[in-house]
């Protein structure tokens, strides 16, 4: 969920519960204070009788107006004192209906009889009033929330504008590309800081991007120079004579650790061409004809190796660079024959979905956390430990998955497009 969605639904939950308490409390403020006008008018009312009572040596008539009616009743009783008010509903006989009414109960004495006077007045008005009040309320609730919604909607929207323009920028930011990260104006301090620290950040990337790239070209070429000196010199002083047993056997190891150098050196600047995406030249590949050519390259290896191979191919075409897809299947194949029984099996499945090469092995299941790391390999394998790793990054490259399991003793790579 985006912050500016989040933030609304929070500010408008918020704000709708503290309008309603407010209203809650505003609608409870304003009964309270009408019901305490008619409890005062009622005490008025009563004060008259009893002014009438002591002026008269009687009571007043009962009364029965639109909006207050007074009834007395004979009673005996031994406690006459006190008053009490409550809420009523009594019959409104000029509208012929019930209403809501305030009543005030209380005793009165009248020559040597006590009396108890009921005094009522209509409620009518006030609950009239306190509802028109809170319909009021709640349409102000309701207009407020629908500004604070407009306000969240279109006014942060222009806030937030120069952070969504720095993010789609950091999104399509490319090492290798020459566009420049351009920070959009704004007043906020914040994004200024944001766009600041972005630039520079992106600026600092590209130059240290620049030094690895020169060195690693440097590197590679100084490294690939002496070794192709020694390469030649090793050659030519194979092609002497005079040496014995011992010697060769040393001449040959140094050849051998002076090849293995130069392919380490080869397969590290490949995974740096990989990782910084500087292998381009993508076309269709139709990968089904690939695998055929590929399974009749190693043909002559898997014979020696009594290794059959069943190919089970679907139509296939990716848009990838030749050079990585050769690769990438040469890595799998390879790894499959290499790490194989004599006399084992190797099946290559390739569906429109996913390509899937699995073999027989004396090895166990492997560790899948370290499967795809550089060097990781096994203590009698004699390869660097880099062709998965390269393989995993030709995929991640053109957004294809590559992973390991190991069922029914048979070791599976799958590449899923």
């Amino acid at each position: 969920m985006k912050l500016a969605s989040q933030y609304n639904r929070v500010n408008l939950f918020v704000s709708l519960i503290v309008l309603l308490l407010t209203g809650v409390i505003y609608y409870i403020a304003i009964h309270f204070i009408l019901t305490e006008k008619l409890d005062r008018d009622l005490r008025i009312e009563e004060n008259e009788i009893n002014a009438y009572v002591k002026t008269y040596h009687k009571l007043p008539l009962p009364a029965d107006f639109h909006d207050q009616k007074v009834a007395y009743r004979l009673v005996k009783k031994e406690d006459t004192s006190g008053r009490s008010f409550s809420n009523c509903v009594y019959l409104n006989e000029k509208e012929n209906e019930n209403e809501p009414g305030r009543s005030l109960l209380t005793y009165i004495k009248v020559n040597g009889q006590d009396f108890e006077v009921t005094i009522i007045k209509s409620r009518v008005e006030a609950e009239g009033l306190v509802k028109l009040i809170f319909l009021i309320t709640l349409v102000i609730i309701a207009f407020l929330l629908l500004i604070l919604f407009l306000i969240n909607r279109f006014l942060l929207s222009s806030l937030w504008r120069p952070f969504y323009n720095i993010l789609d920028q950091i999104k399509t930011f490319n090492l290798t590309g020459k566009n420049e990260i351009n920070a959009e104006f704004t007043k906020i301090d914040e994004f200024r800081e944001l766009n600041q620290a972005v630039s520079s950040m992106s600026q600092r990337v590209k130059e240290d991007y620049k030094e690895l790239k020169s060195f690693t070209d440097n590197a590679s070429h100084e490294m690939m120079t002496p070794l192709a000196v020694i390469n030649s010199k090793l050659d030519t002083l194979l092609q002497t004579e005079g040496f014995s047993d011992k010697q060769g056997e040393l001449i040959e190891d140094i050849y051998l650790a002076v090849g293995r150098l130069s392919r380490l050196s080869h397969s590290l600047l490949l995974l740096a061409k990989i990782e910084n995406n500087l292998i381009k030249n993508e076309e269709p590949i139709d990968l089904k004809e690939m695998l055929n050519q590929k399974a009749r390259q190693f043909m002559e290896l898997l014979q020696s190796s009594g290794i059959s191979i069943q190919l089970n191919l679907q139509e296939k075409e990716v848009s990838m660079s030749k050079y990585l897809a050769d690769m990438l299947l040469n890595n799998l194949l390879s790894n499959a024959i290499r790490h194989n029984l004599k006399s084992g099996h190797i099946d290559v499945e390739l569906r429109p979905d996913q390509l899937v090469f699995s073999n027989t092995s004396p090895a166990t299941a492997l560790d899948e956390s370290r499967t795809f790391e550089r060097f990781n390999k096994n203590a009698s394998s004699e390869g660097m430990g880099l062709g998965l790793a390269i393989s995993r990054q030709i995929c991640n490259l053109y957004g294809f998955k590559l992973s390991y399991k190991y069922e029914n003793e048979k070791h599976s790579f799958i590449i899923v497009f």
